[in-house]
This record gives structure tokens, C-alpha cells and sequence, in this order.
């Protein structure tokens, strides 16, 4: 089964094409945070690198959050299109997987933390496991000195894996026995997606498009700059 995995929840606007042979081609672009304008030709773009139509495709995989909202909006729209046009089943799967699953061979514990913006980040905490990683906390949106207080609570080997992280780094410099992920991993990756999905596809784990619930965690900038507003007036 092929499957068109679609990125969007960061800064860079990402998808890929893959199946049981691995990855067959990626694309990834981050350049002004242009989600609707990139992904389209991106998306074409992968497809004939791959070789195929889009009517080859089996399923769409999305990351369907928690991330900007915008983008997440953009992609998640895109996939949904996409796969009632073909009429495939989806594969959605969360950030922090996408971002945990390139260091799933770490034996620290592994924690995401994407920029959430507004001074935030989206988190999330792994360990390994037989076979690969397991979410031992759920994501949540909190401050980088709330996440600070946890891991110096944990006390133990841990990895920070994404843009947050970096941003953050500050934050981070004084808790013992933490690495920061190199920057290649700051980002969720539409690489990780594909291959994430065809995991899940083998175990025909798919929602059908009117099933798929992103995860936002909180209100839109712009609602909570309405609600500001009005509050202050």
C-alpha cells in the first residue's frame, strides 16, 4: 500500500510518499511559514518523484497535532480532500510520535517540546520500549519552566527532542544529565509519517475522513486575542 503522508503542525510544511519499501520521496520547506501556498506543489511535487498518480495511493497519513494552528488547518483540510476525492481511508497520527519516533533508539527518557508560540511549548514524554517507544505521558501545553520543574523532578537521563527545546534552551541548561537533539530533529518530519503509517496501516488501524478529530489544546492566536479584547474593554 502506498500512502501520502502529510506535515504541516511546525514551521515547515512537509510530505512524502512511501509503503512497504520505505520512503519513496519527501519534500520538506520552511521557508515563511507558507503552508497553504507550498503544499499543493509539494505534494505534486513528491508524486512524480515517486513515480505514481495519486490515484495509486491506498491511504492519506496527517499529523493531526497539537501544533500551530494554521498549519495544522492547511494539512489536515488538504488530507481530508485528498482522501475522500480517492476515496482511501486516513492514518492520523499526533506530533509528539513524529517527533519521538527518530529517537526511539535512545535509552533516555525522550521528551518533545514543540514551539507552541505565545511563549508555550506542546509536550510530551517517551521511554523505549521492545519494539520501539512508548508515550509514558500525554501531550499537554505548558511553560519551558514548567517543563524545567518536571524533568528536575524525574531527575534522571533525559533527551529534548524539538524546536521548542532549542528555543528554550536557556531553560533547560542547568537541569543535569539533559542533550538537546541536534536541530535536525526539531521538527515533526513527513518522513517519520509515512513510515509511523505504514506500521499502523498493516495493522489496518485507519478512521475514515469524517472521523478525523485534531488535537488543538487550545483556542486559536486570534480567538485569544478576541477574548483579550473584549475582556479588557
Amino acid at each position: 500500500m502506498l500512502i501520502l503522508g502529510i506535515e504541516t503542525a511546525g514551521s515547515q510544511v512537509g510530505c512524502a510518499i512511501g509503503g512497504h519499501e520505505g520512503v519513496l520521496a519527501s519534500a520538506h520547506a520552511g521557508k515563511g511559514r507558507r503552508h497553504a501556498e507550498n503544499l499543493a506543489p509539494q505534494i505534486d511535487f513528491v508524486r512524480r518523484q515517486a513515480g505514481i498518480e495519486l490515484g495509486d495511493l491506498g491511504a492519506v497519513a496527517v499529523d493531526v497535532g497539537p501544533g500551530l494552528f494554521t498549519g495544522l488547518r492547511v494539512g489536515i483540510a488538504t488530507a481530508v480532500a485528498i482522501s475522500h476525492a480517492l476515496g482511501v481511508p486516513m492514518i492520523p497520527i499526533t506530533s509528539p510520535d513524529l517527533m519521538a519516533f527518530p529517537a526511539r533508539w535512545s535509552s533516555r527518557l525522550i521528551v518533545t517540546a514543540l514551539d507552541a508560540r505565545r511563549g508555550e511549548l506542546f509536550t510530551a514524554l517517551f521511554r523505549k520500549v521492545p519494539g520501539g517507544i512508548q508515550r509514558v505521558r500525554e501531550v499537554n501545553v505548558c511553560t519551558p519552566d514548567d517543563l524545567a520543574a518536571e524533568l528536575e523532578a524525574a531527575d534522571e537521563p533525559t533527551l529534548l527532542v524539538g524546536d521548542g527545546a532549542l528555543r528554550f534552551a536557556d531553560t533547560f541548561h542547568d537541569i543535569g544529565r539533559i542533550e538537546m537533539a541536534e536541530q535536525g530533529l526539531a521538527q515533526p518530519s513527513a518522513r517519520s509519517l509515512v513510515q509511523l503509517a505504514h506500521a499502523r496501516a498493516m495493522r489496518e488501524e485507519f478512521v475514515q475522513s469524517w472521523e478525523l478529530e485534531p488535537v488543538y489544546l487550545r483556542k486559536p492566536d486570534a480567538e485569544i486575542n478576541w477574548s483579550t479584547r473584549e475582556g479588557g474593554a
